[in-house]
Protein backbone atom coordinates (compact mmCIF):
# COMPACT_ATOMS: atom_id res chain seq x y z
CA UNK A 1 0.00 0.00 0.00
CA UNK A 2 2.82 2.42 0.87
CA UNK A 3 4.52 1.72 -2.47
CA UNK A 4 1.35 2.49 -4.42
CA UNK A 5 0.80 5.75 -2.51
CA UNK A 6 4.43 6.77 -3.04
CA UNK A 7 4.12 6.05 -6.77
CA UNK A 8 0.95 8.14 -7.06
CA UNK A 9 2.61 11.05 -5.26
CA UNK A 10 5.64 10.88 -7.55
CA UNK A 11 3.42 10.88 -10.65
CA UNK A 12 1.55 13.90 -9.30
CA UNK A 13 4.79 15.80 -8.65
CA UNK A 14 6.10 14.97 -12.13
CA UNK A 15 2.90 16.10 -13.83
CA UNK A 16 2.85 19.32 -11.80
CA UNK A 17 6.44 20.10 -12.78
CA UNK A 18 5.69 19.43 -16.46
CA UNK A 19 2.67 21.70 -16.29
CA UNK A 20 4.70 24.56 -14.78
CA UNK A 21 7.36 24.22 -17.49
CA UNK A 22 4.85 24.33 -20.34
CA UNK A 23 3.10 27.34 -18.82
CA UNK A 24 6.41 29.23 -18.58
CA UNK A 25 6.95 28.79 -22.32
CA UNK A 26 3.64 30.51 -23.08
CA UNK A 27 3.60 33.50 -20.77
CA UNK A 28 0.94 36.10 -21.47
CA UNK A 29 2.34 38.87 -23.67
CA UNK A 30 1.79 41.50 -20.98
CA UNK A 31 4.32 39.68 -18.81
CA UNK A 32 6.94 39.76 -21.58
CA UNK A 33 6.78 43.51 -22.14
CA UNK A 34 4.83 45.66 -24.55
CA UNK A 35 4.68 46.59 -28.23
CA UNK A 36 6.15 49.99 -29.08
CA UNK A 37 6.58 52.08 -32.23
CA UNK A 38 9.61 50.88 -34.25
CA UNK A 39 11.09 54.39 -34.12
CA UNK A 40 11.67 54.03 -30.36
CA UNK A 41 13.96 50.99 -30.72
CA UNK A 42 17.60 51.24 -29.71
CA UNK A 43 18.57 48.15 -31.70
CA UNK A 44 17.41 46.34 -34.84
CA UNK A 45 17.46 42.58 -35.41
CA UNK A 46 16.95 41.34 -38.96
CA UNK A 47 15.37 37.89 -39.06
CA UNK A 48 15.87 35.73 -42.14
CA UNK A 49 15.81 32.02 -42.96
CA UNK A 50 19.22 31.48 -41.33
CA UNK A 51 18.22 33.04 -37.98
CA UNK A 52 18.14 30.28 -35.36
CA UNK A 53 17.34 32.45 -32.32
CA UNK A 54 17.49 36.02 -31.02
CA UNK A 55 19.04 37.35 -27.83
CA UNK A 56 17.70 40.43 -26.07
CA UNK A 57 18.16 42.02 -22.68
CA UNK A 58 15.50 42.95 -20.17
CA UNK A 59 14.76 46.66 -20.38
CA UNK A 60 15.82 46.79 -24.04
CA UNK A 61 13.64 48.04 -26.90
CA UNK A 62 14.25 46.13 -30.13
CA UNK A 63 12.92 46.48 -33.67
CA UNK A 64 12.56 43.19 -35.56
CA UNK A 65 12.63 43.19 -39.36
CA UNK A 66 11.20 40.11 -41.08
CA UNK A 67 11.20 40.51 -44.87
CA UNK A 68 9.12 43.62 -45.59
CA UNK A 69 7.48 43.59 -42.15
CA UNK A 70 8.71 45.11 -38.91
CA UNK A 71 7.60 45.34 -35.33
CA UNK A 72 9.15 46.56 -32.10
CA UNK A 73 8.96 45.37 -28.51
CA UNK A 74 10.09 46.71 -25.17
CA UNK A 75 11.23 43.72 -23.10
CA UNK A 76 10.18 44.12 -19.48
CA UNK A 77 9.58 40.62 -18.24
CA UNK A 78 11.28 37.55 -16.83
CA UNK A 79 14.53 36.04 -18.03
CA UNK A 80 14.46 32.96 -20.17
CA UNK A 81 13.35 31.76 -23.55
CA UNK A 82 9.99 32.10 -25.26
CA UNK A 83 8.72 31.75 -28.80
CA UNK A 84 9.03 35.11 -30.58
CA UNK A 85 5.78 34.34 -32.44
CA UNK A 86 4.01 35.17 -29.15
CA UNK A 87 4.73 38.87 -29.62
CA UNK A 88 5.06 39.14 -33.42
CA UNK A 89 2.14 40.41 -35.47
CA UNK A 90 0.01 37.65 -36.96
CA UNK A 91 1.74 36.05 -39.93
CA UNK A 92 5.08 37.85 -39.42
CA UNK A 93 6.91 34.67 -38.39
CA UNK A 94 6.06 31.40 -40.09
CA UNK A 95 8.16 29.24 -37.78
CA UNK A 96 9.08 28.91 -34.13
CA UNK A 97 11.94 31.22 -33.22
CA UNK A 98 13.37 31.17 -29.69
CA UNK A 99 13.97 34.55 -28.06
CA UNK A 100 16.38 34.44 -25.13
CA UNK A 101 15.92 37.27 -22.64
CA UNK A 102 18.78 38.02 -20.26
CA UNK A 103 18.32 39.86 -16.97
CA UNK A 104 17.82 43.59 -16.90
CA UNK A 105 21.07 45.06 -15.49
CA UNK A 106 19.08 47.63 -13.51
CA UNK A 107 17.79 44.81 -11.34
CA UNK A 108 20.94 42.69 -11.14
CA UNK A 109 23.38 45.40 -10.12
CA UNK A 110 25.61 44.71 -13.15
Amino acid sequence: MKTKLFFLRMVTVALSAASMYSNAATLPNKLLGEPVPPTTASRTIVIDSSTKYVRVQGGETVKFVVGDREFAWHFDGPEGPFDLRQIAPAGALARKLPAYVSANPLYTGS
